[in-house]
């Protein structure tokens, strides 16, 4: 089945430009006006992809986007006229995959959609790798990972980490105590043909020490190589 997708913008001309070059494209649409009759349609049935718009006339898109982050992994393409830094970087840390700002090219919006989707449930490596199932001994942590589970156990406690943050952590713990540069981390998780910034794996990065920060995990084994990448060492 071709993927589906919500749209959520009180903008009429938006909306209709959306709906018709998506299902052009192949997909299937359902737009929404408003933030209550989508997380309505949400809670029925989970789509493939939410486009979401911030300035809804009855509810904050922030709210909404950290709304589905917290029940679901389905991934949110922002789509909105707030284009400061400050918006862009509040998106990304409240669960956004993705952050364009209006007027968007049509192109680069489908380049994006398709890269999400083809993304979505994809795991690091090569085709073909073996999955990562190991333990580990961070200095007396112990970090368990199955990749074919999509599960990350540290120091007894599981480590709720959304898709792409799982895929980053398994990616360093595969070269661990190498550095892995970051259009390689960026190539390996959001694909070759990623149009967005590239500080959304900085964001993505801080969000995985602030989850895996027991035993101070975080701060002191996965390390900045500035200006380079970033690694998972296994001594401080």
């Amino acid at each position: 089945m071709p993927g589906l997708i919500y749209i959520v913008d009180d903008n009429e001309s938006i909306l209709e430009i959306l709906e018709y070059n998506l299902s052009n494209n192949g997909y299937r649409t359902r737009v929404f006006k408003n933030g209550k009759s989508f997380l309505g349609s949400f809670n029925e049935k989970k789509p493939d992809l939410v486009i979401l718009d911030l300035m809804l006339p009855d509810m904050d898109g922030y709210d909404i986007c950290k709304e589905i982050r917290e029940k679901t992994s389905v991934p949110v393409l922002i789509l909105s006229a707030r284009g400061e830094e400050f918006d862009k970087v509040l998106g990304l840390e409240l669960g956004a995959d993705d952050y364009m700002v209006k007027p968007f090219g049509i192109r680069e919006l489908l380049a994006r959609v398709k890269n999400i989707l083809k993304r979505i449930g994809a795991g690091p490596g090569e085709p073909g790798a073996k999955p990562l199932q190991k333990e580990y001994d961070f200095g007396g942590i112990r970090l368990c990972v199955d990749e074919e589970k999509h599960e990350i156990i540290l120091g007894g406690r599981p480590v709720g980490l959304n898709p792409k943050e799982f895929m980053v952590v398994v990616l360093l713990l595969k070269n661990m105590d190498s550095l892995v540069p970051r259009m390689e981390l960026i190539k390996s998780v959001w694909g070759a043909d990623y149009y967005g910034d590239t500080r959304t794996l900085d964001v993505h990065i801080r969000r995985i020490r602030e989850k895996m920060s027991y035993g101070d995990f975080g701060r002191d084994f996965i390390k900045t190589v500035h200006g380079l990448g970033y690694k998972v060492t296994s001594r401080i």
